[in-house]
């Protein structure tokens, strides 16, 4: 059965029976319930462009009439392929009030990643950045499903902006329901290609239910000014941005992290929010301290990805005067599911500043063995996760989806224990897994890739310890004839985001392989984490 469309008139948004947000479960809802409520309110500044919600609303009106004169259908998916820019949000709620998904892809991949992604999901509309521009024309006579490039900052019929306004700002609503997936973004797979999370609209919803009464650092005020600074190719971006929106704040979006221009617009915008990784949020104290600037607006630091040094929280309490919020989470779960709050976090150093923190109000966490019995507290195992927020399945992808999605649980494959208060601790991982700089990088994928080199005759990929990025890539190979680094490393580069290349290679003679032949990758790691408390940095 088709889904049922109707178009309203002119400045009637059909929200006067909607007496707060907590009331909405369909995402493009949020700016129509904004644009009656505060139209006049900055929801977005990119560089010197600056949208209210007034705007952003007819804007993602004109985007949805144009999908459906597009022909694409519920269901259908458009992706993004580019840096952050205010126009991928303008997309993003466009998609929402049509039905369509909106697939992000990370710019960073090379292009038969890219090729390979836009294939999995169908996508018929690829909206792109102009510096992307080679990639797109390359991937395009191999996609099947897709139809039409759009330049997300083209000035011609070929850009956006033409494309944008040749369709009415008329208000289509949709009965979508808030099962209904909103957003698709891919995620290293455990062997070799990537997998589509599916996101469903009431995941975004859900998520801030739960943070709701999670502390003071999780309330917003009237003329909060958020940050959005990681990528919109990962939850970190496009969920950190939708908090902001769920809330009726002010999103300064940047195309990248970089530091002068973060510490330059907190200090113009009096930004009071931002989530970053702590590696970008040294860069910014550095840049700041150097320039003596004033960064005090700031109310709250979010950060993930790693726990914070202990030198760096000195500096940027110093610097920012401000309270720090560690999150843990992942795609599948649409974000956050754990939280160290500000009380937690202390200058001297303490036991929970190793730590995840503590679930999230509304999510459960368990400690599991191998077969998925629970364990009791203080011993190490899987890492168990129930949440309302936790993704409909994997693309097209049912075994892992049924290997991940067990009896209302989700396997996060991180291990891990909880203390007596609830305080998770991550030790390891179950799954096969480097985090470097904030990215998901599986070996899998670069294993298969090395495969292919004609000289290489085995090959084991770990992750190492890395001062600055936290982990970075190693290749341990065997091969037929001599090659160098450099060999390995430009052969990957042609075939792999460049933060997924391996930074270093060693030249074996045998790797370790148990009885059944898999690679004994705790015996590869052993060395190189000798002397660390945990298996992941």
């Amino acid at each position: 059965m088709k889904p049922a469309f109707f178009i309203l008139q002119h400045g009637d948004n059909n929200m006067s029976h909607i007496e707060s947000v907590e009331q909405l479960d369909n995402v493009g809802e949020v700016v129509r319930y904004y644009a009656t409520t505060k139209p006049d309110h900055l929801a977005m500044v990119f560089d010197d462009r600056k949208t209210t919600y007034a705007e952003l609303h007819t804007h993602s009106s004109r985007v949805a009439n144009g999908l459906r004169a597009e022909a694409i259908g519920e269901s259908g998916r458009i992706a993004y392929l580019g840096k952050n820019t205010d126009r991928y949000y303008e997309l993003f709620f466009g998609t929402a009030k049509s039905g369509v998904v909106m697939v992000a892809v990370n710019w960073r991949l090379a292009y038969p990643e890219v090729e390979y992604i836009l294939n999995d999901a169908n996508v018929q509309i690829l909206f792109v950045e102009s510096e992307f521009e080679c990639i797109a024309q390359t991937v395009l006579n191999n996609c099947e499903h897709l139809k039409k490039i759009v330049f997300i900052d083209g000035d011609d019929e070929r850009g956006y902006i033409s494309w944008r306004e040749r369709h009415i700002d008329q208000d289509i609503q949709q009965n979508i329901g808030r099962d209904s997936i909103c957003l698709q973004m891919y995620t290293s797979g455990t062997t070799g290609n990537p997998k589509g999370v599916l996101l469903p609209h009431r995941c975004f919803f859900s998520q801030r239910k739960a943070e709701r009464t999670a502390g003071s650092w999780a309330q917003w005020d009237e003329g909060d000014v958020n940050l959005v600074a990681m990528p919109t190719f990962h939850i970190g971006g496009t969920g950190w941005g939708f908090v902001a929106f769920y809330h009726g704040a002010t999103n300064v979006i940047h195309s990248v992290p970089d530091a002068d221009k973060i510490a330059g617009d907190i200090a113009a915008y009096k930004i009071t929010k931002m989530f970053v990784v702590p590696a970008v949020l040294q860069q910014i104290v550095a840049v700041a301290q150097s320039k003596g600037m004033d960064l005090t607006s700031m109310k709250y630091v979010i950060y993930g990805a790693s726990p914070i040094p202990e030198s760096l929280l000195i500096d940027a309490i110093a610097l920012f005067e401000c309270s720090f919020c560690q999150q843990y989470g992942m795609t599948e779960a649409t974000g956050a599911v754990s939280y160290l709050p500000p009380e937690d976090h202390d200058v001297k150093g303490n036991a929970r500043m190793k730590s995840c923190g503590k679930a999230f109000p509304g999510i459960e966490f368990k400690i599991c063995d191998e077969q998925g019995n629970s364990l009791p507290q203080g011993e190490t195992g899987e890492i168990y996760i129930q949440s309302p927020a936790i993704m409909s399945g994997y693309w097209n992808l049912d075994t892992a989806t049924n290997d991940a999605l067990q009896e209302g649980w989700y396997k996060s494959g991180d291990a891990g224990y909880l203390d007596k208060d609830g305080y998770l601790y991550m030790q390891d991982r179950v799954k096969d897994m480097i985090v470097s700089g904030g990215e998901n990088i599986y070996p899998a994928e670069i294993e298969s890739v090395l495969y292919k080199h004609p000289a290489v005759k085995d090959v084991a990929v770990i992750g190492v310890p890395d001062q600055k990025w936290g982990e970075a890539v190693k290749a341990i190979v065997i091969t037929d004839r001599p090659l160098d680094m450099d060999d390995i490393i430009q052969y990957a580069r042609q075939y792999i985001a460049g933060y997924k290349v391996p930074r270093s290679v060693d030249f074996v003679d045998e790797i370790p392989r148990n009885a059944s032949g898999k690679i004994l990758k705790n015996v590869l790691r052993e060395k190189f984490w000798k002397g660390y408390e945990r298996r992941v940095n």
